[in-house]
């Protein structure tokens, strides 16, 4: 987990990898490479069974992720910014489909890119010094890993499309009020409150966890059918080792012990 230039990884005893974006001289802006690490990381997170559960926040106190590197812009091409559009898109989502919960820890600036990566993320706390927006316009292109349709699916389109439109930024309480994150918390109280919030999902079952988190997006996906997808996993759940825990340990009023199995 050392071979980073642009990210920190950390595994606790908890199971829970806390990935950070550590570019503070530059507001944690994701250029390619960093995008590549996170691509490196959440690959990582899925294939290693002691990863249990993704912490995502940024180095510094003023940003989770201030936005897409902007130098990196200037050589686009119609070819190469479709490119790297559906390659940031393909990695946000991997985060979005991870089936171990990701949240997003939220400390400053979440604009453009960052907004996007929280997003993508299952869960977004945030500080009360954070602020959110997606202020593309401003240079004269569209947000281009996500930002359209998952601020539309979270806060609905008249709204989405206000912020899009405007490039307005809101502060953490507004994206409270909005339904863009889930918490709002002091500053040095943001990992803590994040990570038990991961730790009470992590006593939950993780098969079903897993599948939760599936079908909730497969309710956002024209190309599945999200109530076909919910019974499925339903039914898969009916044979797990798990399933047998969890009424087992209702019904003897005790903590379930669950294997993910």
């Amino acid at each position: 987990m050392t071979d980073y230039a642009n990210l920190l990884l950390d595994l606790d005893a908890d199971g829970i990898l806390t990935v950070t974006v550590n570019r503070p001289a530059a507001l944690n802006a994701l250029n390619q490479a960093t995008i590549e690490e996170l691509a490196r990381a959440v690959q990582y997170a899925i294939g290693t069974p002691a990863v249990r559960g993704v912490l995502l926040t940024g180095a510094g106190p003023k940003a989770f992720v201030a936005g897409a590197d902007i130098s990196e812009f200037s050589a686009l091409t119609e070819t190469t910014g479709h490119t790297l559009s559906t390659r940031g898109q393909h990695v946000f989502s991997r985060f979005e489909s991870c089936s171990k919960p990701v949240i997003a820890a939220v400390n400053g600036f979440a604009l453009g890119a960052g907004c996007e990566l929280a997003m993508a993320c299952h869960l977004r706390v945030a500080a009360e010094n954070a602020r959110f927006g997606q202020p593309e316009v401003n240079l004269g292109i569209i947000p281009g890993y996500g930002g359209t349709q998952r601020l539309t699916h979270l806060i609905g389109k008249g709204r989405a499309l206000e912020l899009l439109l405007t490039a307005d930024m809101v502060n953490a309480a507004e994206a409270h009020r909005l339904g863009l994150v889930n918490h709002v918390v002091a500053p040095d109280q943001l990992i803590e409150f994040s990570k038990t919030l991961l730790k009470k999902i992590l006593t939950k079952g993780p098969l079903a966890v897993g599948y939760v988190i599936d079908a909730a997006n497969a309710a956002l996906d024209p190309a599945r059918r999200g109530y076909e997808v919910e019974a499925t996993h339903f039914a898969a759940c009916c044979v797990t080792e798990d399933f047998v825990e969890g009424p087992a340990a209702f019904l003897a009023k005790r903590p379930a012990v669950f294997q993910g199995k």
